[in-house]
């Protein structure tokens, strides 16, 4: 009896393993994934999409992934990619691992037998300088409705993603061409985990929201994924394109201690020599001209490989990219990302406000800068000095600077390139125990606070449902129950739903829908505000440039 009671333990440990572990085999070998220990899905982590390039060729574009003969366990190591330290955000566990070779992706395949289930792609945010794949996860998401995969992915940061000095070596949008490369990827290996590559969703929050919407216009990635999702972050805007690459490189240089700057080979010298800690020293994340220093950048075009050769007004204005449904929004207080800075800020606001002007625009003079800030000084603090009692105005530039104006102008852009097929929202929610803003009694919506609503936790800090009021998690259902229509079908609210009806929107940036605990169509968004930097802009846009053509490098002499 003895024997026959071990068969019995062995035969249901082996069911329980097999239950437990995925075997999938990819174009790079099998990969061995594990239940979640919480969801009904398997997770596969880790696996590498790319091969980051190293040493002195740090900068060029991705290489092919490696190969592998046996199974690969695709467990969570929670690599990210080299990037500064953050004291004051505490976002980022003290359990990853910091890897130079850190493109990795991850997938999250619902328990089912379905097979040709949609995808969903999302491109975690961080400023373009910090942050990792699973930042914020979606577990919650997936297993809802357990008919998409959700895939999640590292991309390189700061310097050694977005150094761009239009050389052979350094050609620049690293990052970006990461992020093409993990859609290449997915369209290579999705099936074998049980997706359609021909329904793929890209979507990303913050940086991540500014990328998709980039890769929108991306050549280079063009049929790689057929709706878009940016959530707070749009690819008009000061932060998401550099405006003088050449010139940002050398000012990092010099910041660095390395002063030949003017010669572009020993700059480029400098930068492809120099370690990565020190590359990655400064956050950037106090620059007062709305941008972090280093992002994406329109290059040279060299005809080889190049992610964008063109800026994005240019794009838009031509109309010469593929035209997709897209679900475009942001929060309802999006500068509160920015209240973090308030106190150091306020004495320098108030001393001099046009250093706080956003980096896309330009002027004649300084007598004009000086007058363009004052107006815009005026039209949201009046003729009060930025205190205490106005913060709320000093959110409302912060939103409209870094977020909402340039999101709002790419609404009007797409409907005149012909896209019909944009959706427009503001997320409005905030629970009863959300902070309210300092010195007032007035709870916003935070930078990216739908992105929190999609994903699993209340926040940043809280990664599970469980911490949700009734209030919050019934948002959270809403959001999930849009985001997935969207998904679909490529409307946030299909023909047959419960959903109030949510036409899309056209060059007037009307309607839009207010995402709070009752959902609102409403008409023109943010008009006012608006229509003030339409005005701005038409006059004093500063579009992005690419870096100049090197010269000939100099003769080695033998």
């Amino acid at each position: 009896m003895a024997w026959r009671t071990c068969v019995v333990l062995l035969c249901v440990t082996a069911v329980l393993a097999d239950d437990e572990w995925r075997e999938v085999k990819i174009a790079q070998g099998t990969v061995r994934g594990r239940k979640h220990p919480t969801e009904d899905l398997y997770a596969f982590y880790n696996i590498p999409y790319a091969t980051a390039p190293s040493g002195v060729n740090k900068f060029k574009a991705p290489l092919p992934p490696p190969v592998w003969s046996e199974p690969y366990e695709a467990l969570n190591e929670e690599v990210l990619c080299p990037q500064p330290t953050f004291p004051y955000l505490d976002l980022i566990p003290k359990t990853v691992v910091e890897k130079e070779d850190c493109l990795i992706a991850n997938v999250y395949v619902p328990n089912t037998n379905k097979k040709n289930l949609s995808v969903f792609v999302y491109v975690h945010g961080g400023a373009f300088i910090m942050g990792y794949s699973d930042m914020i996860k979606a577990t919650k998401f997936v297993s809802k409705t357990k008919d998409f995969i959700m895939v999640t992915f590292n991309y390189r940061l700061g310097v050694n993603g977005f150094l761009c000095l239009g050389t052979e070596d350094v050609p620049g949008n690293a990052g970006m061409k990461d992020q093409v490369a993990a859609l290449r990827w997915v369209q290579k290996n999705i099936a074998s985990f049980g997706g359609n590559p021909d329904d793929v969703t890209l979507a990303g929050g913050s940086a991540g929201s500014a990328s998709v919407d980039l890769i929108m216009l991306s050549k280079s990635a063009e049929g790689l994924f057929h709706r878009v999702i940016p959530e707070s972050g749009g690819n008009l805007a000061a932060f998401t394109v550099q405006r003088d690459p050449l010139e940002i490189a050398k000012k990092y240089a010099k910041q660095l201690n390395f002063t030949n700057v003017d010669d572009i080979y020993a700059l480029e010298q400098f930068y492809k020599t120099a370690p990565l800690k020190l590359l990655t020293s400064d956050p950037f994340f106090d620059k007062t001209d709305s941008t972090f220093m280093f992002s994406p950048c329109v290059e040279r075009d060299t005809g080889d490989g190049a992610f964008l050769t063109e800026s994005p007004l240019s794009i838009f204005k031509k109309g010469n990219y593929k035209k997709l449904p897209v679900l475009y929004g942001f929060a309802n207080m999006e500068g509160l990302l920015r209240v973090m800075l308030y106190d150091y800020w306020k004495p320098k606001i108030n001393e001099k406000f046009s250093d706080f002007l956003p980096a896309d625009l330009k002027f004649n003079s300084d007598e004009e800068r000086e007058e363009v800030a004052d107006k815009v000084k005026r039209f949201y603090f009046g003729d009060q000095p930025i205190g205490d009692d106005n913060i709320l105005a000093y959110v409302d530039f912060f939103s409209d600077v870094m977020f909402t104006y340039p999101m709002l102008w790419a609404i009007k852009l797409h409907a005149e390139a012909g896209n019909n097929q944009i959706y427009l929202y503001e997320y409005s929610f905030v629970d009863d125990d959300d902070p309210v803003v300092p010195h007032t009694n007035v709870r916003g919506a935070t930078h990216c606070a739908q992105s929190m609503a999609l994903m699993d936790g209340k926040n940043m800090t809280h990664t599970h449902d469980k911490f949700a009021s009734p209030k919050c998690l019934k948002m959270k259902n809403v959001v999930r129950e849009i985001w997935h229509n969207f998904i679909k079908t490529g409307k946030p609210v299909p023909e047959g739903s419960s959903l109030p009806a949510w036409p899309p929107a056209g060059a007037d940036r009307s309607p839009h829908m207010v995402l709070d605990e009752k959902l609102e169509l409403r008409g023109v968004l943010l008009e006012e505000r608006t229509r003030f930097w339409d005005d701005i802009y038409q006059r004093y846009y500063r579009d992005a440039v690419p870096p100049p053509t090197p010269p000939p490098k100099p003769r080695v002499e033998l």
